[in-house]
């Protein structure tokens, strides 16, 4: 369907026969402007999809619902975004789950499953075909917020400073990780700190932390993680395949007109399909820039991999913390795991 239909569709539903007849001024107040804080820096190629996002919101309602977008940190620092739309300070954001595991515990599995899926295909599977979707809105209404879709997309590397040829190099140094995949790596015996996205750069730079996550390659790319640390560990099991999320204040969209809501939901896809077909494609080319500014790619033996495989799911476990939401996600994504043969 081209994007014209689906956009006559959209509009149809907002403004049929009712819509037609009501006066002016009522039409008037259908227009809506949100504000939104992005994940990533203003200038990232993840920055620039959600440029398309709020675009193609606006073009789903025919100029009607515009969202005003601002790059991470421009309106509050990350790690306080999800407690700034909760209040009301602004309507929507796009971030990691990860963040808020230690009050949430269900947002460990609606991130990332370290060791988990290798496919993105996969996990965006789970949350659209076997309900990770609504789980992911429950978890979330319980404060105030509403999921509404994630962007999902692969591996996020590892960056180093020091030379690490193995999951056994790892332990003793310090590294950043979020979420699950800070659990999974402190059980393996990495000293974890947690930061926000921006400070990674700074905390390679000043040798605060040894090695890190952060984001794609491309995006790593982007933000000069060339520059601080001089190699790279694939594949990213920590990290395998990756969900940031669309949430947002939930009397806002609740406020919405259905259509509106409608248009969050196909953006939101959209991007997330668009995003990851991109990265694909980018990953070949930033790898060869990488190696040309003198970063080592050090790629991880299979077998060592499948070795912490097992450990890998205790921390799982371990993670729900005994909640029962966390056992449900967890329960869920194993029973797809095993239909899969990954487990």
């Amino acid at each position: 369907m081209n994007s014209v239909n689906r956009r006559g569709l959209l509009a149809g539903a907002a403004f049929g026969g009712a819509a037609l007849a009501a006066p002016a001024t009522v039409q008037a107040q259908d227009a809506v402007e949100w504000r939104m804080q992005a994940l990533w820096d203003a200038g990232t190629t993840p920055f620039e999809y959600e440029k398309k996002f709020v675009e193609r919101i606006a073009e789903l309602t025919d100029g009607k619902f515009n969202i005003k977008l601002f790059s991470a940190g421009q309106l509050v620092p990350a790690n306080q975004a999800f407690d700034a739309v909760r209040a009301g300070a602004f309507q929507l954001m796009k971030t990691f789950d990860g963040y808020e595991a230690g009050k949430i515990p269900a947002f460990a599995f609606t991130s990332t499953i370290p060791f988990g899926f290798p496919d993105s295909d996969q996990y965006e599977a789970w949350f659209y075909e076997l309900g990770g979707l609504d789980l992911a809105r429950e978890a979330y209404a319980k404060a105030g917020l509403f999921y509404i879709a994630p962007t999902v997309y692969g591996e996020e590397p590892i960056h180093s400073t020091v030379r690490m040829e193995s999951i056994a190099d790892m332990a003793g140094k310090k590294g950043r990780f979020v979420g699950l995949a800070s659990a999974v790596m402190g059980d393996l015996g990495v000293a974890v700190t947690p930061l926000a996205t921006a400070e990674v750069y700074t905390a390679l730079e000043k040798g605060l932390i040894d090695f890190a996550d952060r984001g794609d390659l491309t995006a790593n790319y982007e933000a000069g993680l060339a520059e601080v640390a001089k190699f790279i560990i694939l594949p990213g099991v920590h990290q395998p395949t990756t969900a940031t999320s669309y949430v947002a204040n939930q009397a806002a969209y609740q406020g919405l007109p259905e259509a509106y809501k409608a248009a969050l939901a196909v953006a939101a896809r959209e991007v997330s399909g668009s995003l990851r077909q991109h990265i694909l494609v980018q990953n070949v080319e930033v790898l060869k820039k990488y190696e040309n500014d003198g970063v080592e790619v050090i790629r991880l033996d299979e077998g060592d991999i499948a070795e912490n495989r097992a450990k890998a799911m205790e921390s799982w476990k371990k993670a729900t913390k005994g909640d029962d939401l966390a056992n449900r996600v967890l329960s869920s994504q194993i029973d797809f795991m095993t239909a899969l043969g990954l487990v």
